[in-house]
């Protein structure tokens, strides 16, 4: 192991092959369930310094297969499924991508961004506006989340609705193999069809197929108005059907449609006094609504008050505020995002970051609330979550007076089994946004095909022979 290290030193700097002191920013999950310890924390500055870093790591567990050396990419390690932090086995090579941080160029006629792959999310977003365009991927974690990062777990946000989730905008990228050649794909076009798109199996692969180092995104032109709305909702069906409202009366101008349940929403009210949560007393949900103009604010207004006048004479508003100002808009998404620290304040919980058809959410909670409410009397629910492109965070707090960390251990692996085996049944996903990583690898064997899974197995076979990279993650052993 010290020959290793010492390679690998000569290879970034000694003072970027970390193997002591106060490691937790990197060993450490974001939710601290799991903390891991790494042979070393490595960190490349260039992407040739990556692909040499992963050929040291090849011929080392190809000359010693017992000693299992392997590689365990990471950006700002805020995933939530324990995808990017290291096992305790002591042989996994954190690579942190975090030195390269660069905003590489914005190509205006082309609409597009190119940046490293630890390049942080709020930079990306930050360049593009000063320079009158939009980057719409965003999250909750955009202060610290990284490109890299977005794109291996194909992270999805707010803005989906409008815009999909990162592999929906990325147009190319740049990928160091698992035998540590250099794949250049940053061409940005929208249009190459030569074969196979090989971007696709790298965005959502999490690091177990490659290790991305840069991509090209698309941008927009800023809109020249964005306003918010959040509304009452007196059930999921009325939620649903003032989604298809705001469809028909926004078209592409909706860019944001966030449901949020009325437990949720008073977590935010216990923990988070200071928030004023409108509405939240009144309805079992509320919705949050973006609307994005490019022709001006007057008549980003004028639709937007015609789409509510038409829900509450539908009845599926019960009433509704529309933000005046830029400080009203912050402190209404303040309140959605929140949530989750909220829930956090409230105890450990049960996560679930679940898809379903549109069509069929209502019935999926329907179900799903009775279901545990039969099997759990006072369990509660914090049901929140991105419903304009069917995305739930399906959350499970344990009930009044009970100890998290108790209901954890002991009521996890049931929960579990009720909420996906009815997404299942509802035609759904059990993971939307969040990925597999090792939390859900185990999971994944009897919510997916066999079909897709020997598929899967034989693409990570051909791609990494040596299963150096992220092994145990996305699929099992």
């Amino acid at each position: 192991m010290n020959a290793l290290l010492t390679e690998l030193a000569a290879l970034v700097g000694p003072a970027h092959v970390l193997t002591d002191g106060d490691l937790s920013a990197w060993t450490h999950d974001w939710r601290k369930r799991v903390q891991g310890k790494p042979l070393a924390v490595v960190r490349p500055a260039t992407t040739q310094e990556v692909a040499r870093v992963v050929q040291v790591c090849a011929a080392y567990r190809s000359a010693q297969p017992d000693r299992r050396i392997s590689i365990v990419a990471q950006g700002g390690n805020t995933g939530l499924v324990v995808g990017s932090t290291p096992d305790e086995s002591g042989q996994q090579i954190v690579l942190s991508l975090q030195r390269m941080n660069a905003v590489r160029a914005l190509d205006a006629a082309n609409l597009t961004v190119t940046a490293d792959a630890g390049c942080i999310l709020q930079t990306v977003q930050e360049r593009c506006h000063a320079e009158g365009f939009l980057f719409p991927l965003s999250l909750a974690a955009e202060g610290s989340c990284t490109l890299g990062g977005n794109l291996a777990s194909n992270a999805g946000g707010t803005q989906v609705v409008r815009w999909g989730n990162a592999r929906e905008l990325c147009l190319g990228l740049e990928v160091v193999t698992a035998q540590g050649e250099i794949w250049n794909g940053l061409s940005g076009l929208r249009k190459d069809n030569t074969g196979y798109d090989l971007r696709h199996l790298f965005i959502g692969s999490e690091g177990t197929l490659g290790i991305i180092t840069a991509a090209t995104m698309k941008v927009a032109p800023l809109p020249a108005a964005q306003l918010t709305a959040w509304a009452a909702v007196p059930s999921m069906d009325a939620a649903v059907q003032l989604l298809g409202l705001a469809h028909r009366h926004l078209g592409a101008g909706l860019t944001g449609f966030e449901v949020m349940g009325q437990f949720a929403l008073s977590l935010v009210a216990k923990h988070f006094q200071t928030l004023r949560v409108p509405l939240w007393q009144e309805a079992p949900f509320c919705v949050l609504l973006e609307n994005s103009d490019h022709e001006s604010e007057a008549h980003a207004r004028a639709r937007f008050e015609a789409l509510l006048e038409a829900a509450l004479e539908d009845g599926c508003v019960s009433d509704a505020v529309v933000a005046e100002n830029l400080a009203q808009t912050q402190t209404l998404w303040q309140v959605r995002e929140s949530i989750p620290l909220a829930q956090a304040e409230e105890g450990l919980n049960i996560k679930h970051d679940i898809s379903v058809p549109i069509s069929r959410i209502p019935a999926f909670v329907q179900a799903t609330d009775a279901q545990l409410g039969s099997a759990i009397p006072g369990v509660r629910l914090v049901n929140f979550g991105h419903l304009g492109d069917g995305n739930l965070h399906y959350n499970v707090q344990a009930p009044e007076g009970t100890d998290p960390a108790q209901f954890l251990r002991e009521r996890e692996p049931e929960v579990n089994h009720i909420v996906f085996d009815s997404v299942v049944a509802h035609g759904g996903s059990i993971s939307a946004e969040h990925g597999i990583g090792s939390l859900k690898v185990d999971h994944l064997v009897h919510y997916k095909s066999l079909v897709a899974l020997s598929l899967m197995r034989a693409i990570k076979r051909a791609l990494d022979p040596l299963n150096l990279m992220n092994p145990g993650r996305v699929l099992a052993p």
